[in-house]
C-alpha cells in the first residue's frame, strides 16, 4: 500500500508515545516486537492486519501483538496513541488483533500513559494493571471488516466500498460478478463469519465514522452511506457503536480539546 502522510509529530514518553496525524495519514507495514495498544483520543483509526481491518473510533482500543504486521491510516486529524506491553502482561491480551471496548476510566488511563509525566515504573506498571482489568471486562467489540479471499466476494466488496451508498440487491451484485446469490450468501457466511447485511451494514458504519471525524453533519452521513433517512442511520450506528452519531461527535470534540488545551500547557 502507498504511504501517505505521515505523523506531523510524535511524542515519545517512558510510558507510551502520542502521534499527531493530518487526515489521510498511512504508515508503512511495519511490526513491533512487543505487544502493543492503539488509541485513537481524537479522530478515527483504521488498523489492517492481514485478512481484516479494524475500525478504531475513540471508544474502542486495538491490541496488536507482537510480531503482528499492520499498518494504520488516520481519518481527520488523528491523535493516535500507543501504549507498549512488557511480556508478562501482555501474556494476558489475545494472541491475536483484537478490539476492545474502552469505558472512561481506560481513555483516561491511556491518556495518562501516553502523556508527558514521567511517573515512574511501578506507578506505569500499576496503571497498566488498570488499563488491562477495564478491557478485560468490557470485552472485545471489534468493529471489523473482514477481507474477502474469493474473487467474487473481493468484486463485490470493492463495488461497496467505493459506493457504500450503493442499494443495489445481492442478486444484482452476483450477476455482475458471475453467481448467483445464494452462492454469495454461502461465500459471506463461510469466509467472513456473517451475513451480506451484516458486513455491508459495518461499511456504512466505518464510513460513517470516517465522514462524522471529517465534520459531516449527521443528514449528510445517512444519505451518503446509504440510509434513507437519519432515524435509521442514528439506529443503526448505535446498535454497532454504541453511542449516537451526535453524542459521538460532541464526545470528540469535547475531548480533542481537553487534549490540545494538555498539548500546549505541557509544551511551554
Amino acid at each position: 500500500m502507498p504511504i501517505g502522510r505521515q505523523p506531523a509529530s510524535s511524542r515519545i514518553w517512558p510510558s507510551g508515545g502520542a502521534h499527531l496525524w493530518p487526515p489521510g495519514g498511512t504508515s508503512a507495514d511495519h511490526t513491533h516486537p512487543r505487544g502493543h495498544l492503539v488509541y485513537a483520543a481524537q479522530g478515527v483509526l483504521s488498523v489492517h492486519t492481514e485478512g481484516s481491518t479494524s475500525i478504531v473510533p475513540a471508544n474502542r482500543v486495538a491490541w496488536i501483538p507482537a510480531g503482528c504486521p499492520h499498518h494504520h491510516r488516520a481519518h481527520g486529524h488523528t491523535d493516535m496513541r500507543i501504549v507498549f506491553l512488557p511480556p508478562s502482561p501482555a501474556r494476558l491480551a489475545p494472541a491475536r488483533p483484537a478490539v476492545f471496548l474502552a469505558s472512561a476510566l481506560a481513555r483516561e488511563v491511556l491518556l495518562a500513559l501516553t502523556g508527558p509525566r514521567d511517573r515512574g515504573r511501578a506507578a506505569n506498571a500499576r496503571l497498566r494493571r488498570v488499563l488491562l482489568d477495564e478491557l478485560r471486562e468490557a470485552g472485545e467489540q471489534p468493529l471489523q471488516l473482514p477481507e474477502p479471499r474469493d474473487d467474487r466476494l473481493r468484486a463485490v466488496a470493492r463495488m461497496l466500498y467505493e459506493q457504500p451508498a450503493d442499494n443495489t440487491p445481492l442478486a444484482e451484485l452476483g450477476r455482475r460478478t458471475g453467481a448467483s446469490s445464494r452462492t454469495l450468501s454461502r461465500l459471506f457466511r463461510g469466509e467472513l463469519g456473517m451475513t451480506f447485511y451484516q458486513w455491508r451494514t459495518q461499511l456504512r458504519v466505518y464510513h460513517a465514522l470516517v465522514l462524522l471525524a471529517e465534520g459531516h453533519d449527521a443528514t449528510h452521513v445517512a444519505h451518503a452511506c446509504g440510509w434513507s433517512n437519519p432515524s435509521s442511520f442514528i439506529e443503526a450506528f448505535a446498535a454497532v457503536v454504541g453511542t449516537t452519531p451526535g453524542r459521538y461527535r460532541a464526545d470528540t470534540r469535547c475531548r480533542g480539546t481537553v487534549i490540545q488545551r494538555t498539548i500546549r500547557t505541557s509544551a511551554r
